[in-house]
């Protein structure tokens, strides 16, 4: 029997997972939160240590529009098109958040950005992309930290809007 690539150690989740546990648990999302041995901080490594395609891990990236930030959950397949996502949405231009911003925005720090446990809800799209895939992976508040869920509990969990996210065809 193949061991499975997360360790369910006694040991607490860091801080920034238990918020995560917390919301997750509050929404009533059964997926748990579990630690990896091996670093999910970008998609093609979360997809390796869990052993799914790369389109399954539901990055969590912060933008601003204007100066609000916004959370595009995008599948690991492909790159946000921030033009055609901007007009999409109809929000003035996206621009990636620097590193700072990210943690203002969410407490948590790039590589291991949740789609909740932020101080407060982010105007959020979810990438239609993601309901191809039956479960999706999405980080936990830390970059070895991440939960199962499905496009339709993220959009539930966030209040988000789901969308295209790439280029318009």
């Amino acid at each position: 029997m193949e061991s499975e690539p997360y360790t369910s150690a006694p040991a607490p989740l860091p801080a920034r997972s238990r918020e995560v546990a917390r919301a997750l648990a509050a929404a009533g999302i059964p997926g748990r939160v579990r630690e990896l041995a091996e670093s999910a901080r970008t998609a093609a490594e979360a997809a390796s240590a869990l052993r799914c395609e790369v389109g399954a891990i539901a990055n969590s990236l912060v933008f601003l529009s204007g100066d609000q930030p916004v959370l595009v959950l995008t599948s690991g397949r492909h790159k946000v098109d921030t033009a055609a996502l901007a007009a999409r949405w109809e929000r003035p231009a996206l621009r990636r958040a620097t590193p700072e911003q990210v943690r203002e925005a969410t407490g948590q720090a790039i590589g291991g950005v949740a789609p909740v446990g932020h101080p407060s809800r982010l105007p959020t799209v979810v990438d239609e992309a993601l309901t191809e895939y039956p479960r999706v992976w999405a980080a936990a508040g830390t970059p070895h930290t991440v939960f199962p869920t499905t496009a339709e509990e993220l959009l539930h969990l966030t209040g988000g809007l789901l969308l295209p996210v790439g280029p318009t065809p």
